[in-house]
């Protein structure tokens, strides 16, 4: 038990979290069971360590560990909190809970015995808490930990404290925020690099941020989906090939049938590892109005900008970057459809949204909005693309 303790005092003395994630506000901490959930990548080692030094500095009773640890495979987790809480622990911060077998069944066991332990556990935006995991419905209160918004960077950048809006704030009062925000950055100045690698917090690490990103991408098939989702191993490069060829093609609407042909499986199989794909949020799916998978969905688009320019960096286009960033900052609180005929985006099925590239002439349409790329400030019904990275 002192070397788990040692590993939590040094991860707590030289872990350095430099953006204080929004999502620590939204948790309900006295809940005995928290999962956060979430891709590879965006942080979630640093979030639990974030919330044991802000709560449980010098305090023996918070201990994080990780189930990478060989002593969980022969030591049961409840067991271990056992051991754990006759040491006086209140506060279980259990990393990567789906490397252990049963993780689910363990959880249970412990929340069970242990009344008085609080558990905040970690895992891979695959798991399906609720559907796959029904010994935890009722008792797990899930939360999804996302990569940086473009605020979040932007705070980082210029150690800024800008606060998040809510889309009817930037759709109605876009012109008011902008003119507080500009005075203190240019926020222009920070966008493409953004686009290009500020989603995830890795980019903050000495290393080539691409090759780090395709690794971290190789990592979420190879182990979040096949191993959580218990794929054989040798359907591996079908699946990888079949993120690239939707990568390829761009946000549009799938050729099912040849991408099963390409692959060579077969239809179901496709929209099966297409679901995965998005389990693993290295896609978006956009269904028009009414439909849900597993019809096949109106555009796939990659989850978010840094993933286009790292998958098939020699075709880049402008409406598509535009447009996937545009996805990915309203993900986390809003619906998403297809667009009708010369519309990017239906959000909650009543804004219609048009994404402007630089340039882009326009025909002023009242009862839509036009989000317009490369423009610091925005006037009545068109506003600056940037300021939707304010939403989280």
């Amino acid at each position: 038990m002192e070397a788990f303790y040692k590993t939590h005092e040094y991860l707590l003395a030289h872990t350095d979290a430099p953006v204080r994630r929004t999502l620590m506000d939204e948790i309900d901490w006295s809940d005995r069971l928290i999962g956060i959930k979430g891709t590879r990548g965006v942080g979630k080692t640093t979030f639990l360590i974030q919330y044991a030094q802000e709560r449980f500095r010098n305090d023996r009773s918070c201990l994080y560990v990780n189930m990478n640890n060989f002593y969980f495979q022969g030591k049961g987790l409840a067991e271990f909190a056992e051991e754990f809480i006759r040491r006086g622990g209140k506060v279980l911060l259990i990393d990567q809970v789906f490397k252990i077998p049963n993780w689910s069944h363990q959880l249970r066991e412990c929340y069970d015995r242990f009344p008085q332990l609080k558990m905040v556990f970690t895992g891979t935006s695959v798991m399906r808490l609720k559907e796959e995991n029904p010994e935890l419905n009722g008792i797990a209160k899930p939360y999804n930990l996302r990569g940086f918004s473009f605020r979040e960077f932007l705070n980082l950048k210029t150690g800024k404290k800008f606060r998040s809006y809510s889309l009817n704030e930037i759709l109605n009062n876009h012109e008011q925020i902008a003119r507080s925000i500009l005075p203190e950055v240019r926020p222009l100045s920070y966008f493409q690099d953004y686009l290009h690698h500020g989603f995830y917090p890795f980019f903050l690490e000495k290393r080539n941020f691409s090759e780090n990103l395709l690794k971290t991408m190789n990592m979420m098939m190879e182990v979040d989906i096949l191993l959580v989702q218990q794929i054989e191993l040798k359907y591996l490069a079908k699946i990888k090939k079949l993120l690239y060829l939707l990568a390829v093609d761009g946000p549009t609407a799938p050729n099912v049938s040849k991408l099963a042909q390409e692959i060579q499986t077969s239809r179901a199989t496709v929209m099966n590892y297409i679901k995965y794909l998005a389990d693993a949020r290295l896609i978006n799916l956009v269904y028009e109005p009414g439909d849900y998978f597993p019809k096949k969905p109106a555009k796939i688009m990659l989850h978010n900008t840094n993933l286009v320019y790292s998958i098939y960096p020699v075709k880049i286009e402008d409406q598509a970057v535009l447009e996937t960033f545009m996805a990915n900052s309203l993900w986390k609180d809003h619906k998403i459809n297809k667009g009708t005929k010369g519309l990017s985006f239906l959000v909650d099925e009543k804004v219609p949204l048009r994404i402007c590239t630089e340039g882009t002439r326009i025909k002023n349409q009242p009862d839509v909005y036009y989000v317009m790329h490369k423009r610091e400030l925005g006037r009545g019904n068109e506003i600056p693309l940037w300021l939707f990275g304010f939403l989280y």
